[in-house]
């Protein structure tokens, strides 16, 4: 029986049982340097782990400056593919001196066929790898099942539906003898929802009678989730509509109601009660407070497992929810329906985890006056820099006159930029294709965001000079297809993540998408008939790779150095799993950047 070590993926999908078979069932191989382990057509015998040297993964139908396609070190796998295709579609070749364990071909179909998660491991794609890599890191910690994948259906009450001729004292006992905190009430095809609060002001604070019909008390704008949706998607729709409760509906049935105590509970990590404290919060002591326990919240998520997109997802609801308080506190009442405010970069399309440098902007109606503008919008970006978010290097905020304007002024600014085709203009416009609204009034940005379709969405020239900044810094892949492996480490965020991020925000500009994130971009694509919902999904899970790759470099050097944060990863510290996901979403990348490249003819640019 060979010793190997099994406690990597894909060997952590077998039970001890199989793990023992595979013990039992490998043999060991030495290679010579430059030797072929595996050659093209040959039919596959063996499933290779190396457990010493390195293996070049090569395609003899190119040239041999560009047929090197792979590499393999210490911990890696290969071979399994030439054994479910029947034959080696390339030539393995051992760069060094190599010793490798063997899986024969007959006990690894077996593996395939008793472990079906085996079996997909090696089947499926990026985004499934992706996935069992995120569980692997999830254990110990809160169970996926128990936190990440539970479902709506599992922390909804029934509902209680009164019906339209109650009254209030009627209300009030059913909500006593059913020991509930809110009721629903259906006015022709409409639901309605009370609370016990409603009913207690409904009383005291505006003096009506209990004989009131309840229906009259009742709120009508609801928001609603799907019993099969997950429960955290419950609690970012709680956060981003300043509610304490969803109704459950499937199609058009009423099924229960969730409560966002009921949430808080289920989850029961203390973490998630930021968002309860921002809701909470009164004033801006208690508010810093609340927003200075974000990053608490990150490492919770991060260490519990959670999908990147809820997580950030949760994240941008709570940063706007935060900035629209700060908003509240600093900005008298009655300029709230004559301006917006905007939140830009990452921060707009809701991609923001941790706290970076402020991006927002301000748009009034034309026909506001507000002699105080210069200083309140001061006194606002001064508030953000005390609730954790830093002021901008490059000053795109409220307080410079520059990101502030009327929807006239905003409209020519766009056409100059749209004009200039400079560096700088093609830059804020892509920084206001990201604004998202998060206080004031939204129908201003959308008359904005409106006028800049019109003057770019169909300027083919236009679209090329805003796509050839995806060219602009290079993917961080050998010639031959492999990882570079700099000491330093490589640059996610410009090899990785902006070249996905420019080119979906190339692409929804042109078929003028009006959604922000990049991943409901990508869906809008999709839908869109502009990209093939695989190819999307692998861009999604590419991208969220990336990010979440940066954000735990970020997060490890931040509790060694305190506030340092950096973009780059170093390959050698990485997993070979995670090491083989890094390489194959880098592919992805450079096949985005050479279909952006044909599309807005970039190769003459």
């Amino acid at each position: 029986m060979v010793e190997v070590d099994l406690s990597q993926l894909p060997f952590t999908l077998l039970d001890e049982a199989g793990r023992e078979h595979v013990r039992r069932g490998m043999d060991m191989a030495y290679f010579d340097r430059d030797e072929v382990i595996l050659e093209t057509g040959q039919v596959g015998e063996y499933v290779f782990l190396i457990h010493k040297g390195e293996v070049a993964e090569v395609d003899p139908t190119q040239p041999s400056s560009t047929a090197r396609i792979g590499h393999y070190t210490a911990g890696d796998l290969f071979g399994a593919i030439s054994i479910i295709n029947g034959k080696s579609r390339y030539r393995f070749i051992a760069e060094q001196e190599c010793l490798c364990y063997l899986l024969p071909n007959v006990l690894f179909q077996q593996l395939c066929r008793t472990y079906p998660e085996f079996n997909d491991f090696f089947r499926q794609s990026l985004a499934h790898k992706a996935r069992l890599l995120t569980e692997k890191r999830a254990e110990g910690g809160v169970t996926m099942a128990g936190f990440m994948l539970a479902r709506v259906s599992e922390c909804m009450r029934e509902p209680l539906l009164m019906e339209v001729e109650t009254d209030i004292a009627g209300a009030v006992r059913e909500l006593n003898a059913s020991h509930a905190d809110s009721l629903l009430v259906r006015r022709d095809d409409a639901l309605g929802v009370v609370t016990k609060t409603d009913l207690l002001n409904a009383l005291v604070l505006n003096g009506l009678p209990q004989s009131c019909p309840v229906v009259d008390i009742a709120h009508f704008s609801l928001v609603a989730v799907a019993p099969t949706q997950y429960l955290f998607e419950a609690l970012v729709q709680m956060t981003r509509h300043k509610v304490s409760r969803v109704v459950v509906m499937e199609r058009e049935a009423l099924k229960g109601v969730v409560e966002l105590t009921d949430v808080l509970s289920y989850f029961s990590s203390r973490s998630y009660v930021v968002s309860l404290q921002v809701e909470q919060a009164n004033d801006l002591d208690s508010l810093s407070a609340a927003s200075h326990r974000t990053p608490e919240l990150v490492n919770a998520l991060m260490a519990q497992g959670v999908k990147l997109r809820f997580a950030m997802n949760l994240l941008a609801a709570l940063n706007g929810r935060i900035i629209n308080k700060a908003w509240q506190f600093t900005v008298d009442e009655r300029y709230f329906n004559d301006s917006c405010m905007m939140v830009m970069g990452s921060e707009g399309r809701g991609e923001q985890i941790l706290k970076t440098d402020q991006d927002n902007g301000l748009i009034l109606d034309d026909d506001l006056e507000w002699p105080d503008l210069q200083s309140d919008m001061h006194r606002l970006t001064d508030t953000l820099v005390t609730l954790g978010y830093p002021p901008c290097p490059g000053n795109i905020m409220v307080s410079n006159p520059e990101w502030v304007g009327t929807v006239s002024q905003w409209t020519n600014r766009i056409a100059h930029w749209v004009e200039a085709r400079n560096g700088d203009s093609l830059m804020k416009l892509a920084i206001m294709l990201d604004a998202h609204a998060v206080a004031g009034n939204p129908e201003l940005l959308e008359r904005v965001r409106n006028a800049l379709f019109e003057y770019a969405a169909k300027d083919e020239l236009l679209l090329s000079y805003f796509a050839r900044t995806v060219l602009r810094f290079s993917t961080p892949l050998t010639l031959f297809g492999s990882l570079k492996k700099p000491q330093h480490g490589i640059d996610i965020k410009k090899g990785g993540i902006f070249p996905i991020v420019h080119g979906v925000r190339v692409m929804a500009l042109e078929r003028r998408i009006t959604a922000t994130s990049t991943l409901d971009r990508l869906d809008a694509l999709v839908e869109d008939g502009r990209l093939k919902r695989r190819f999307a999904d692998d861009l999604g899970e590419a991208l969220a790779l990336f990010t979440d790759l940066r954000l735990r470099q970020q997060l490890a050097q931040e509790s060694v150095n305190g506030h340092e944060r950096s973009d780059r990863v170093v390959v050698q510290e990485l997993s070979s799993l995670e090491r083989d996901l890094l390489r194959e979403a880098l592919h992805i990348v450079k096949d985005f950047k050479q279909r952006l490249s044909h599309r807005y003819h970039l190769e003459y640019s």
